[in-house]
C-alpha cells in the first residue's frame, strides 16, 4: 500500500513540474503534493550560492516569509549545511536529540504539549554537483520507516534538479543585470554631474549655477546655444542631478523626425491607425512617465504637434495616435534650439502660447568664441580623452599648435574642437602635437592668422623661435640644458634668443 501511495505522489509531482511554467509555482505545488499526500507537516527547498557559499531557503510549504528569511546557513552548518557538504541523505528521528539541527526558522515549538517531530533532508544534484537540498518534517511515528522516507525523497531530488538549476540560473542573472543596471546608473549620474561639465569661465559659472538651482524642481527648462555648445549635456546634468534621476530620461530629436511620423513618436499609435502600424505602439511621453524628456530642436516641430504638446504641458494627458483613451503622464519637459523662437513666433511658424510654456526657466549656452579661457581647458579634456582610448602616451600641445586653437573663431563650437583633437591624436605619433597635426581648416584660415610670411628665411626664423621657446619650457629657462636639447652651443643658443627676442627668465 505504501509503494502505491509513493507511486502517486511521484505522478503528481510529475505532472506538477510540466503543467507551469513558473518554475516557483511548479515548487511550491511540489511541497503541497507531498504535505497532503505524503503526510509531511512541512517542506523545504533550499539552494546553494556558489559565490557565497550561502544556503539559503528558495520555496517552503509551512513557513512563513519571516521564517524563511532566518533559514539562511553556510556549507557545513545544521543537518542542511552537512548534506550539501557532503552530498550525503540524513534523517533525524527526533530533532529534539539531534545537536546538528539548529531550528533557525523557529517553526518548531518545544514543550509538554507539542509534538515531536522527525526530519529527512536529502541533496539535491546536477550530476555530481550539489545545488540544493530537499527537507521535510514529520510527525514522530514509531512506525513510519525512515529509510523508506529517504528514498522517497531521494527519487523527487533527482525529478527537481532540474528546475532547481534553472531557478537558481534564473536568479544569479537577476542579480547579474541588477548590479549592471545599478554600475550603468552610477556611471551616468558620475558622466553628468554638474562639475563634469568642462569650462571655468565666468559665462559657463553663470551656466553651472543655473543647472544647479533649477535641477532640484519640475520646473520646465529651455537650454538656448548654437549647434555643437552642449545643450544635451546640460539636459542630463540637469535629470541626474534630480530628484527624477533613477527614473527614465528619454530623448527625441524633433529635427530628425519627418512630420509625418513625429506625432506617432511623441505621442504613440493604437493599432491600425494608420497605415503600417500593425500593433500599439507607446509613444515617448509614456515611456518617460515619472521621469524626464528631452525634446532637442524644439523649434523644428510641425505647427500641428505644437497644439499637442502645448496640452500636455498644461493638462499633463494626452492621447495616442488612432486612440480615444486620455492618458495621465508626469513628466518633466526639457527642450533645446538653436533657433531663434522670438523670431518664430512672431513670424508665426511657432506658437506663442507654446514659447511661454516652454520658456519658463531659459538657460543660454554661450558659443566657445565668447569663452576662449576654456578652450584649453576643452582641448587638454579631449587629449586625455582621446589618448587613453586610442593607447597613446601624449602629453601635451605645442606652443604654434595652442596659438592655432586660441585663434580659430570655432563656428562648429565644443564639438568642432573634439573633432579637431581626436584627428590631431590619430595623425600624432609623438608625445606631442604639433600644429601641422591639426585640420587644414585651422592651418590655413585666413582669419586663424597662422600662416607662415611666405619666405623661406622667415619661415626657418619661426620654427627656429618656436623650438627655441619648446626648449626653454621644458628646462625651466635653463639656457645650458636648452642649448644641449637642441644639440648646440651655448653662444649660438644665446644669439638666436638675442635675435628672436626670447627671455629665458620669462620661462623660470
Amino acid at each position: 500500500m505504501k509503494h502505491v501511495q509513493d507511486i502517486t505522489i511521484c505522478y503528481e509531482i510529475s505532472k506538477a513540474l510540466n503543467e507551469n511554467f513558473d518554475l516557483r509555482k511548479s515548487l511550491y505545488r511540489v511541497l503541497d503534493i507531498l504535505s497532503t499526500q505524503g503526510e509531511f507537516e512541512r517542506g523545504t527547498i533550499t539552494i546553494l550560492n556558489p559565490m557565497t557559499d550561502e544556503i539559503r531557503i528558495e520555496v517552503a510549504h509551512g513557513l512563513t516569509r519571516t521564517a524563511m528569511e532566518k533559514g539562511k546557513y553556510k556549507v557545513g552548518e545544521g543537518v542542511t549545511g552537512k548534506v550539501i557538504q557532503t552530498g550525503k541523505p540524513f534523517a533525524v528521528p527526533k530533532i529534539s536529540d539531534e545537536p546538528l539541527f539548529l531550528n533557525k526558522t523557529a517553526s518548531r515549538r518545544s514543550g509538554k504539549n507539542e509534538h515531536e517531530y522527525s526530519f529527512i533532508c536529502v541533496p539535491i544534484k546536477r550530476g555530481d554537483q550539489v545545488i540544493g537540498a530537499l527537507s521535510v518534517d514529520r510527525v514522530y511515528d514509531v512506525s513510519y520507516s525512515l529509510n523508506a522516507g529517504v528514498e522517497l525523497l531521494c527519487v523527487l531530488a533527482a525529478m527537481l534538479a532540474q528546475h532547481v538549476k534553472n531557478l537558481e540560473k534564473i536568479r544569479l542573472e537577476k542579480e547579474k543585470l541588477h548590479d549592471e543596471n545599478k554600475r550603468l546608473r552610477n556611471e551616468l549620474e558620475s558622466k553628468f554631474r554638474i562639475n563634469n561639465i568642462v569650462g571655468n569661465s565666468n559665462k559657463m559659472r553663470e551656466v553651472f549655477q543655473m543647472v544647479a538651482q533649477v535641477s532640484k524642481s519640475n520646473a520646465t527648462v529651455l537650454v538656448r546655444g548654437e549647434s555643437g555648445t552642449g545643450k544635451e549635456l546640460v539636459a542630463s546634468s540637469i535629470h541626474y542631478n534630480s530628484n527624477r534621476a533613477k527614473q527614465p530620461f528619454i530623448k527625441v530629436n524633433c529635427a530628425a523626425l519627418p512630420v509625418s511620423l513625429i506625432e506617432s513618436e511623441l505621442f504613440g499609435h493604437e493599432k491600425g491607425a494608420f497605415t503600417g502600424a500593425v500593433q500599439q505602439k507607446k509613444g515617448k511621453f509614456e515611456l518617460a512617465h515619472n521621469g524626464t524628456l528631452f525634446l532637442d530642436e524644439i523649434g523644428a516641430i510641425d505647427h500641428n504637434v505644437q497644439v499637442r504638446l502645448l496640452r500636455v504641458l498644461q493638462e499633463r494627458e494626452f492621447e495616442r495616435v488612432g486612440g480615444t483613451k486620455t492618458i495621465k503622464c508626469d513628466v518633466r519637459i526639457i527642450t533645446a534650439t538653436n533657433k531663434n523662437l522670438e523670431r518664430a513666433v512672431e513670424d508665426e511658424s511657432f506658437r506663442g502660447d507654446l514659447y511661454y510654456r516652454l520658456n519658463v526657466f531659459p538657460i543660454y549656452l554661450p558659443p566657445l568664441r565668447e569663452r576662449k579661457t576654456d578652450i584649453l581647458l576643452l582641448a587638454d579634456h579631449f587629449l586625455e580623452k582621446y589618448a587613453r582610448e586610442n593607447g597613446k602616451d601624449i602629453k601635451r600641445f605645442s606652443t604654434p599648435a595652442i596659438n592655432m586653437l586660441m585663434s580659430y573663431h570655432w563656428p562648429g563650437n565644443v564639438r568642432e574642437l573634439e573633432n579637431c583633437i581626436e584627428r590631431a591624436i590619430l595623425l600624432c605619433e609623438e608625445g606631442v602635437i604639433h600644429s601641422y597635426h591639426l585640420p587644414p581648416t585651422i592651418q590655413t584660415g585666413s582669419d586663424t592668422d597662422t600662416l607662415p610670411s611666405g619666405s623661406l628665411e622667415d619661415a626657418v626664423a619661426k620654427l627656429e623661435a618656436e623650438m627655441i621657446i619648446d626648449a626653454l619650457k621644458n628646462t625651466r629657462g635653463n639656457v645650458c640644458s636648452s642649448a644641449n636639447m637642441l644639440k648646440t652651443t651655448v653662444r649660438k643658443f644665446s644669439y638666436k634668443m638675442n635675435r628672436y627676442g626670447i627671455d629665458y627668465k620669462t620661462y623660470r
